[in-house]
């Protein structure tokens, strides 16, 4: 099985700027997750239309994922969404 870790930036996948990229945030269902989060993500982006976003609750209810597309303009600005999101202590998990 092969890493992230395992590979060197030549061999890492090559991501094309500007281009439409899902950023998906996995935190505890918390009543105001979602905004938090779209909130955080929208410093870097600017205003993220409704059909971009999609939740989904887990099945016992107490995670909420949240997936937000954008148009990612670099690296520097998906290093900073993934930064902030990092420091929302809800947030768990940022893929």
């Amino acid at each position: 099985m092969i890493t992230f870790t395992d590979l060197s930036d030549e061999d890492a996948p090559k991501i094309e700027f500007p281009c439409l990229y899902p950023i998906k945030i996995i935190g505890f269902a918390e009543s105001d997750f979602q905004a938090t989060v779209v909130e955080i993500v929208e410093r870097h982006t600017g205003k993220i239309t409704a059909e971009l976003i999609k939740v989904r609750q887990s099945s016992q209810q107490q995670y909420l994922s949240v997936t937000i597309t954008i148009a990612a303009t670099g690296k520097d600005q998906l290093e900073n969404i993934f930064s902030d999101l990092k420091r929302v202590d809800s947030v768990k998990l940022v893929l």
